[in-house]
């Protein structure tokens, strides 16, 4: 027998090779034909109805709250709390500019559901959006925003004050946007300063500012726990038509402020209403449906967020109460409807 030479034989492995590793996979279908069908079924085996992406978006709701150490954000992270339930609800708290951008979120942001506000904010809208009444809409007025226009000794009105230096905190703040929108309803032109409120009040001390502008929720710590000498105050601010469309009347009394304001007098002053608001979504809209829900969850859950360890304004919260300027969304004032109705209804 002739022997076959070496490198022939080396050249028709090196042929078969790539022909071994083609025919393989036919070789291992036709071993594993039995179960060819079962893997078939397998490999179309059909994805759940509802993926974990979609899950999780159904029912969230994004609030645009404002600035970390402001309030607003702290009151959206209490609701997120109580109104959470898994895949049901999921209340989405977000950081922001300040609750005067708020708006400006809501109105462009993507996936911004709802926002704290002050009913204020709604004045810069007047020309760039039409009709900004009609987009907006409020689900609950959260609690008033107390104006706290505090002097030093030689000012003894707010006329006074025209051509000082006044403070409105830092921008993004309520006191930096409403302060002087105030000022510019009351007619009176002051030199505008925007430094942290802190710096501002030792800077009064020393008479390099003539007054502070505080827009909050009273008492305020600085006032109730400051050491002022005589003739520091309150200005009295008197509501009147020139307030009547955003702004509430409010008063600051002794009980507040016992070593600013004497034992029976009170200062009358405005309020600012900080509100959340929803845009006016559609009613059949999913959008509308996720905040619908949150109506259901917050207004019926909000005796927990009046309980020990949440923020004391939730206590004075009325549900009932309006927001001036704002029509009322639609599935809170059915909400309200049903409740009354439930409260008249014979036992």
């Amino acid at each position: 027998m002739n022997k076959v030479p070496r490198s022939l034989l080396l050249l028709l492995v090196t042929a078969l090779v790539p022909m071994a590793i083609l025919l393989q996979p036919a070789c291992l279908k036709a071993q594993t034909g039995k179960n060819s069908t079962g893997d078939a079924q397998f490999v179309r085996r059909p994805l759940p109805q509802v993926n974990e992406k979609d899950r999780m978006n159904a029912w969230t709701v994004g609030l645009a709250g404002g600035l970390l150490e402001g309030a607003p954000i702290r009151l959206a992270a209490e609701m997120a709390r109580v109104v959470d339930d898994g895949a049901d609800l999921h209340l989405l708290p977000i950081v922001t500019r300040g609750a005067t951008d708020n708006l400006n979120a809501l109105l462009y942001l993507r996936g911004v559901d709802t926002a704290i506000i002050n009913s204020d904010a709604l004045d810069e809208y007047k020309l760039q959006v039409p009709q900004i009444q009609s987009r907006i809409t409020y689900l609950l007025n959260l609690f008033p925003s107390e104006l706290h226009i505090f002097v030093r000794p030689e000012i003894t009105s707010l006329q006074d004050l025209a051509g000082k230096k006044v403070n409105f905190n830092t921008q993004g703040t309520a006191a930096a946007y409403s302060g002087p929108l105030i000022f510019s309803r009351l007619g009176i032109e002051i030199d505008k300063a925007f430094i942290p409120h802190q710096v501002a009040l030792e800077q009064m001390r020393k008479g390099e500012m003539s007054a502070v502008v505080f827009i909050t929720s009273k008492p305020v710590d600085a006032f109730v726990r400051g050491r002022w000498e005589a003739g520091f105050k309150f200005l009295p601010v008197h509501y009147d038509r020139k307030f009547e469309d955003y702004y509430l009347p409010a008063t600051l009394d002794a009980n507040e402020y016992p070593n600013l304001i004497k034992q029976g007098e009170r200062v009358s002053t405005i309020a600012v209403p900080t509100a959340l608001v929803a845009f006016n979504w559609p009613p059949r809209s999913n959008r509308y449906q996720r905040v619908a829900r949150l109506v259901e969850y917050l207004f019926s859950r909000v005796d927990r967020l009046q309980a020990p360890g949440f923020d004391p304004k939730w206590r004075s919260i009325n549900l009932a109460a309006t927001v001036p300027g704002l029509a009322r969304f639609q599935a809170a004032q059915e909400w309200l409807d049903r409740k009354a109705r439930s409260a008249q209804a014979p036992p």
